[in-house]
């Protein structure tokens, strides 16, 4: 059948596939939950039924503020189906976020995880006049619980009047609204159609080479776009979807579940890394020695044996006694583990692909539901170093500027509630303006190569893109994160939070007593050792590129204490903010 709304996968995936028990499936108290399709669309249905009995009407704003579960899945189809608008929340964004999109999009009914995002929200809830109910999803005491809506809905069913509602529905009308700030700004709420969402369901569909039978892991937060659009893929192909309790238990789910393919940002793909080098500078003897010698080999990894014979030959060595290992360890099944969200490290790329799991990257934004650009299967559409080639019927142009556009039918009805902000960012011919930086290789496929935002100028009249330049750091065992500034300097600085497990394990090679992470980072040894890595980078840099002065940093950034996105990106702004003072004096 054709889809043209969303909802209209349910009944696309009962028709194509073989039924099975696990179409969802979330833990609940250790043990897998699972949901066939004739469940799912049948729990959706009596949500709808609840709906229209609450008076939902169609352009009604629905919330969900949750963790990754099935249940999910049951309020964004039974509020598309309706005409309603699903408004997916992080669970982890400010206080204040929570106040402004909860009051800005009128919210009408809101869904949380369970009481205690509830009592973190209350002072807010308290005060929204034009909300009318509170759902919980956990089994707990103290809030209604969305199964009631289930009970509400059996006992008010009207087939009839649903399937009447389900067929004024048309493509291009709403289907979500989104809140995005990037890494700077206020929240803008951003207004998605079913078509452009399909467009990006239908253009990455032909990628995978396994569908009905197989599994998925979902990890992002399905309040991310990126996570949702293939959530919705793994319906229109029949692969289960696993949600992952936490990326904490990321490796032991996949071990139990062998799923074949997931999303994730590029920082799970750094820990998972890390945690695969640590294991190794704990080995001994002839296995450290080999182990350090397949990761080197690894860094050189070229698709389609481009490296030659000779490099094949020890790679089939390497992967052989090493890194066939790693993908063991995570299940041993995964056929595409696709990047989004940031720029990957071309070297971590590298490594995983020679590891045997595939790394797909995707571009995109928010405002493009999200797709622009996306890997596709190899050997003309993977390449490692770039985010693939646009996806089909999206265009994609490079301004004068280095500015990448893109125009198609993917880009968003518009920013909810402020029409004047379209203009700042489509133009009259109907472009949008990504505000990155990139282009268009040889080989048709997009290159990122940094954030308009982002690039500064130095007292010296330089333009200074800092996102090559971390990635460049960031190869590094030695550095955990970078983030290279210098507006109206006389040259580039960087602030660095080094790898302390990596650190740790050098000192002991080297004899240095360890004591705490924030006395190593003002011991002149370990500064000179991080400099001695920043001068490698340096080598290789412009002359007005290279990094003059750093600043080594024990803290931990996290989404919590709001120097990192919802998405793991660093939030310049917030940076520059916290270390004003420690920046100025590295200057001066």
């Amino acid at each position: 059948m054709e889809i043209t709304r969303l909802f209209d996968l349910l009944p696309h995936y009962e028709q194509s596939f073989k039924p099975k028990d696990d179409v969802l499936a979330g833990k609940e108290n250790n043990e897998w939950k699972k949901y066939s399709i004739q469940e799912f669309r049948e729990i959706v249905d009596n949500l709808s039924y609840a709906f229209l009995q609450l008076g939902v009407k169609k352009n009604d704003n629905i919330a969900t503020v949750t963790n990754n579960r099935p249940e999910w899945n049951f309020i964004d189809m039974s509020v598309m189906q309706i005409g309603a608008v699903h408004v997916p929340i992080y669970p982890t964004i400010s206080m204040e976020d929570y106040q402004h999109i909860l009051n800005h999009a009128e919210i009408k009914y809101l869904f949380l995880s369970g009481m205690t995002m509830y009592k973190k929200l209350e002072p807010i809830i308290g005060k929204m006049e034009h909300l009318k109910g509170v759902y919980i999803f956990n089994d707990e005491d103290g809030m209604p619980k969305w199964t009631e809506l289930l009970e509400l809905g059996k006992q008010n069913q009207n087939k009839e009047l649903l399937e009447e509602i389900k067929a004024s529905i048309v493509t291009d009308d709403p289907a979500t609204l989104i809140y995005t700030s990037g890494t700077t700004g206020v929240q803008k709420g951003v207004l998605l159609s079913h078509r452009g969402i399909i467009v990006n369901v239908m253009g990455v569909s032909p990628t995978p080479d396994f569908g009905d039978g197989t599994r998925a892991l979902s990890i992002l937060p399905l309040s991310h776009v990126y996570e949702r659009v293939l959530n919705y893929l793994y319906l229109y192909l029949g692969i289960a979807i696993y949600y992952a309790e936490s990326i904490a238990k990321f490796q032991a789910t996949c071990v139990e579940i062998q799923p074949y393919m997931m999303c994730c940002v590029p920082r799970v793909l750094e820990k998972l890394y890390d945690g695969i080098m640590a294991k190794g500078r704990k080995l001994k003897g002839i296995k450290k020695g080999l182990f350090f010698w397949a990761v080197r080999i690894a860094e050189k990894y070229e698709l389609n044996g481009a490296n030659g014979a000779w490099y094949q030959f020890k790679w089939s060595i390497a992967n052989k006694l090493v890194l066939s290992k790693w993908k063991e360890a995570i299940g041993g099944n995964f056929r595409i583990v696709v990047s989004g969200g940031s720029a990957l490290n071309p070297r971590l790329g590298r490594i995983f692909h020679a590891a045997q799991i595939p790394i797909y990257e995707g571009y995109g934004l928010t405002e493009t539901s999200p797709v622009i650009a996306v890997s596709q299967p190899p050997p003309k559409g993977l390449k490692i170093g770039t985010v693939g080639p646009p996806l089909p019927g999206v265009e994609v142009r490079i301004a004068e500027d280095g500015e990448i556009l893109s125009r198609g039918p993917n880009i968003m009805i518009g920013y909810y509630r402020q029409p004047e902000l379209n203009k700042t960012v489509i133009d009259e011919e109907g472009w949008f303006h990504t505000g990155d930086i990139g282009k268009i290789d040889e080989d048709g496929h997009v290159v990122i190569t940094g954030r308009k935002k982002e690039n500064f100028k130095t007292s010296g009249g330089k333009w200074i893109a800092p996102q090559p330049i971390e990635n460049k750091l960031t190869e590094s065992s030695f550095i955990e994160t970078a983030v290279v500034l210098g507006e109206n300097q006389k040259m580039a600085g960087a602030l660095i939070i080094p790898n302390f497990e990596h650190l740790k394990s050098w000192c002991k090679i080297k004899g240095i007593d360890y004591t705490t992470d924030k006395e190593m980072v003002n011991n002149k040894i370990i500064i000179e050792r991080i400099r001695k890595e920043v001068e490698k980078v340096n080598f290789i840099l412009g002359g007005t590129e290279k990094i003059g002065p750093i600043l080594l940093i024990a803290d931990t950034w996290s989404v919590d204490s709001g120097e990192l996105s919802a998405t793991l990106k660093v939030k310049r702004n917030v940076v520059f903010k916290k270390y004003a003072d420690e920046i100025e004096k590295m200057f001066n």
